[in-house]
């Protein structure tokens, strides 16, 4: 339990103090918990996984331009969310299979930008300029 003049107004349910060192850097990290049952090392993974949510929900923000959320029942939302993941794991498979050395920030960029045009989607990403074989059929010709 925290002690002070405020402390158990502010947080009046008993916490646990986790201190974890990370084998690989060496940094040491404190974590408050309410749970008294799990260990020390699987609080410490669920946060490192807690880490790798935010950083997913960073990208969708910065990538697939979800600034707020149109709908704000559990429904909408959840719905949005499934639909940026589609997105994402589209975008990282494209990303794969092209086996093209540019970001997935770069992909979405490409794809954004020649949206309503008629390409095969590997020669876009090598770079490879437009062919002239039908690729203005749906398009008036002017003279």
């Amino acid at each position: 339990m925290f002690t002070g003049n405020d402390a158990l107004k502010k947080c009046p349910i008993p916490v646990r103090r986790i201190v974890y060192r990370d084998q690989e850097t060496g940094k040491q990290y404190t974590f408050l918990t309410n749970h008294f049952k799990l260990a020390a090392r699987t609080i410490a993974d669920v946060y490192k996984a807690r880490w790798q949510v935010e950083l997913f929900f960073k990208w969708i923000k910065q990538n697939l331009k979800i600034k707020s959320f149109v709908g704000t029942s559990k429904n909408a939302v959840m719905t949005q969310i499934w639909i940026a993941l589609c997105v994402y794991l589209l975008i990282a498979f494209i990303k794969f299979q092209s086996k093209i050395q540019i970001s997935m920030q770069q992909i979405v960029r490409l794809l954004q930008l020649n949206l309503f045009e008629k390409r095969d989607l590997m020669a876009l990403l090598r770079g490879d300029p437009p062919t002239n074989r039908h690729e203005y059929d749906n398009q008036p010709t002017l003279f």
